[in-house]
């Protein structure tokens, strides 16, 4: 073979998994396992207080075509724990497929995990599918957040192509208690003079709260709303609270569910959420 000879078309792709289990042990919830492969990682830094914190990690650095990842945490029974990861997620243009990214957190009987992704971060030409299911035994709990920012305002980006099909569920006992599913491709980025039909916002997000008593944050919940540039509505019924919000820019957005997340925790947001 000539040394000049140009190379396959077929470009290599990352393929990434992590796996997290906790378990309560002798008075304290302990790591149990840890399976790690391709760019998918995750560690739990030294944290103050006896919630743990897991951070997941993609260090291929992005995500384009042909990608995959799975983020996994498995939690025992009465384990409470905060999982995020390390920065915001980025989708890259996709020269031929989509990249994919699973999600599945199990929680134990009497548990509570926080699912604190930071932002996803969308690109023109972007291709991605994410599949997020948090499963909650019996008297366990949650709280989840997922932020969706179209392009950067700063570089003036203003996104024309994308396929992008996201679903986030909630089962309670198996049975499903919230889903988000949201398709954003180039007919919905067309529509409304390319605001996706969203009223010109350019960043998304839900927060969802599903556990007992969980209506009850409602009124605190509505009472840190009121950053400027951000729309929010909140609803509370049966155990389940959801908030909705739109924004100019991913900034704002994130300055609001900061605030939001520190209310509905009552302690700070996970170290490496701090800028």
């Amino acid at each position: 073979m000539n040394a000049l000879t140009p190379l396959s078309a077929r470009l290599e792709r990352s393929d990434g998994h992590a796996l997290v289990t906790l378990a309560r042990s002798r008075g304290a919830v302990r790591l149990r396992d840890l399976a790690q492969r391709g760019s998918g990682k995750a560690f739990l830094p030294r944290v103050e207080g006896d919630v743990p914190e897991v951070v997941f990690l993609n260090t291929s650095g992005g995500l384009t075509g042909g990608d995959r990842l799975s983020y996994r945490l498995e939690l025992g029974a009465g384990c409470r724990a905060t999982a995020t990861t390390q920065t915001a997620e980025r989708a890259y243009a996709a020269g031929a497929g989509a990249a994919r990214v699973e999600v599945l957190h199990e929680v134990g009987r009497d548990g509570w995990l926080d699912w604190l992704p930071q932002e996803t971060i969308l690109f023109q030409g972007a291709a991605l599918e994410r599949e997020t299911q948090i499963s909650l035994a019996p008297g366990a709990g949650c709280l989840m957040v997922e932020s969706v920012v179209l392009g950067r305002a700063a570089m003036g980006e203003t996104l024309s192509r994308l396929a992008f099909r996201d679903r986030r569920s909630i089962l309670r006992a198996g049975k499903p208690v919230l889903v988000e599913p949201l398709a954003l491709d180039d007919r919905a980025l067309a529509a409304a003079g390319g605001a996706a039909m969203l009223g010109g916002a350019r960043a998304l997000a839900t927060l969802a709260m599903v556990g007992p008593g969980a209506e009850d944050a409602l009124g605190p919940a509505r009472a840190a709303l009121g950053e400027a540039g951000v729309e929010a509505a909140a609803s509370a019924f049966d155990g389940k609270l959801v908030l909705r919000l739109l924004a100019t820019d991913g900034w704002p957005l994130r300055r609001q569910v900061a605030r939001l997340l520190t209310v509905l925790r009552g302690r700070a947001l996970p170290r490496v959420w701090q800028v």
